[in-house]
């Protein structure tokens, strides 16, 4: 017969411990659901301000990228011109070469004294003589232009080849800049994304305080009537930057009604009379440099360091502590206080 044995209870320390670990399990998984604290308003605006910082720096780099290849871009047409101009010459020298040497070829069957004996009208054989030996010194200087112009044109088509090769670099650069900028882009707006209406006017609010206050916010609320009068061309160029307050923020825009921050300054010098270069770099080697903003001028440019580099944003002194520039991604043209950020430099134009 079958013996039934009873199930062995468990002890007392067995229930404690098995109880213990259910309720640390529990205490462990609600601290998983909580670990990770909604960010705050600050740790989004310093995300915020590295990821501008960044879209700029490869703005600028694209914004170097395109110039150079604008201008290898006119090089190569051009240089591909001269070919095809000095290919036309060379063959107009070919056929003028061939032509005559064919002819010589037809008359100079017999020995000239032959000829000479022959000939029934002496007198006229010594002219034509005269003459075919004047042509065949024409021949020559022919041939050597024939040369010279071939010397020529090899070197346009390397120089073409050189230049379109090295357009092919900067293309590559070029795409690679605007890749960056995209990627940055894109991560800044899905940070954006993720904020509540309230905090996304917060985040504004933190921006424009960091900028200086109300004098960033835009011409609405500067105080234009205050500023110095600047004379000459920085005059121009500052009232043509303060023209376009409230125009967007595009990376790679020029103008005349989108800019990125170099493209403002080198737009508002434009409408001056003077080429600035196209990046923020550039134009941090331009002109004289201004020991301080205690020194500044109207119409100075003030560089500013990035945060991945020596020089990555510019703005237009207009007076007053105050400077225009085009800012960032989803900002507009506005004025800020010129020591809301750090200077790499000053430059007097």
């Amino acid at each position: 017969m079958a013996i039934h044995r009873r199930p062995k209870q468990p002890s007392y320390a067995r229930v404690v411990v098995l109880t213990a670990a259910a309720a640390a399990a529990v205490a462990l998984s609600g601290q998983g659901a909580w670990a990770d604290p909604a960010p705050s308003v600050g740790d989004v605006k310093a995300q915020m301000d590295g990821l501008n910082s960044q879209a700029e720096r490869a703005t600028e780099l694209y914004d170097g990228a395109k110039e150079k290849a604008d201008g290898l871009r006119r090089r190569a047409a051009g240089l591909q011109d001269e070919v095809a101009r000095t290919q036309a010459q060379v063959d107009r020298l070919e056929e003028g070469l061939a032509s005559v040497a064919g002819q010589q070829y037809m008359q100079d069957g017999l020995d000239p004294s032959v000829q000479l004996m022959l000939s029934a009208d002496p007198s006229g054989y010594l002219d034509r003589a005269t003459t075919q030996h004047e042509a065949s010194v024409s021949e020559a200087g022919a041939l050597k232009a024939l040369q010279q112009s071939e010397r020529t044109l090899n070197q346009q088509k390397q120089d073409a080849a050189a230049a379109l090769a090295q357009l092919d670099s900067t293309t590559t650069a070029l795409n690679g800049a605007k890749a960056q900028v995209q990627a940055k882009l894109q991560q800044s707006q899905s940070l954006l994304n993720s904020l509540t209406a309230g905090q996304r006017a917060a985040l504004l609010a933190a921006q424009q305080d960091a900028e200086g206050g109300e004098a960033s916010r835009g011409s609405t609320r500067a105080d234009l009537a205050s500023l110095p009068q600047a004379s000459g061309q920085a005059g121009v160029a500052v009232q043509a930057a303060l023209s376009r307050l409230g125009d967007p923020y595009l990376w790679g825009a020029g103008g005349p009604s989108a800019f990125d921050c170099s493209g403002l300054t080198q737009w508002a010098y434009g409408q001056a009379g003077i080429q600035l270069p196209r990046t923020s770099q550039e134009q941090a080697t331009v002109g004289i440099a201004v020991p301080g903003l205690a020194q500044a001028r109207p119409g100075d440019l003030v560089i500013y360091n990035a945060e991945d580099g020596p020089e990555g944003h510019v703005g237009l002194y207009i007076g007053n502590g105050q400077v225009v520039h085009a800012p960032h991604a989803g900002a507009v043209v506005r004025i800020m206080q010129a020591n809301a950020m750090s200077i790499a430099t000053i430059r007097r134009v």
